[in-house]
């Protein structure tokens, strides 16, 4: 009788699994599909799942439209800059704060931590005002320079690196380690899945953001993808077909991106808040 109660749960957690998958994966499939029909089909109802006929035009138009090559470019520079810059920087100043003794470390690090409950709305025009004095603005410096690192990773990397067993530290002091030294070749490592967890959030927080990197650029040479959607979007007449196969295309690196890591993401995950 025990047996068939839980090979019932099991019957129901699959069950359960496979309705969250299907309701993930379903529209991102209806996305996909739909990029390849016509703007008829897309706003056919009752709606058909599969085009009367696949067409590629859709995908031709927003290359004709807009330079999305160019925009691709400009953003996996911006946001692969940003994540490198953003890894090294936050994780210089976690091993300061979860490793190191000085004075002011937890005011400071408060203070670091109260940056992250205010909007970006209330900096936007001093950041703004802050570049065109600098003559910063329209430039890849503009855009990466201003996110070198991140409250958030800070914080992340100082709770990880706090459950770091500090006997590792006194152990290469012993044997004549610098703090540089056991920074690089004893911490980076044994952080390596809340690195990859911090760099994934990094790249897809800066790849999918539009307000920011549309109010520091001003030409379409300079635009990310984001801002070009905007403006396909923002057009008089909106194009469905068009429009679904330029989110395909910005999309997809996400995707892939995150199906490359998605090992380190889930233990960074699991392991980021453990402490010694």
């Amino acid at each position: 009788m025990k047996s068939r109660k839980v090979h019932a749960f099991t019957i129901a957690g699959y069950a359960v699994l496979i309705f969250v998958m299907l309701t993930v994966l379903l529209p991102l499939l209806w996305l996909l599909v739909s990029s390849f029909k016509s703007d008829a089909d897309n706003i056919k109802w009752p709606p058909l799942f599969f085009p009367t006929e696949w067409l590629l035009v859709q995908y031709q138009y927003v290359v004709k439209a807009i330079p999305v090559l160019r925009m691709l470019k400009n953003t996996v520079l911006f946001a692969s800059s940003v994540t490198i810059i953003s890894l090294v920087f936050d994780s210089m100043a976690a091993y300061a704060f979860s490793r190191m003794q000085f004075r002011g470390k937890k005011v400071l690090f408060n203070i670091i931590l109260l940056t992250m409950m205010i909007p970006f709305q209330v900096v936007m025009i001093p950041l703004y005002l802050e570049e065109f004095n600098l003559k910063l603005l329209n430039t890849y410096a503009g855009l990466i320079l201003p996110r070198a690192a991140s409250a958030y990773g800070i914080y992340m990397l100082t709770s990880f690196f706090s459950g770091i067993p500090k006997s590792l530290d006194e152990a290469a002091r012993i044997d004549g380690m610098k703090e540089g030294q056991i920074y690089s070749r004893i911490i980076l490592p044994l952080a390596k899945p809340a690195l990859v967890t911090l760099g994934i959030y990094h790249f897809m927080n800066n790849w999918n953001d539009l307000l920011y990197p549309m109010m520091l650029t001003s030409s379409i040479e300079m635009r990310t993808l984001s801002a070009g959607l905007a403006s396909l979007v923002g057009s008089n007449s909106i194009k469905y077909g068009p429009t679904l196969a330029a989110t395909v295309i910005s999309v997809a690196p996400l995707l892939i991106l995150f199906l490359f890591g998605q090992r380190f993401f889930m233990e960074g995950i699991a392991t980021s808040g453990m402490k010694e």
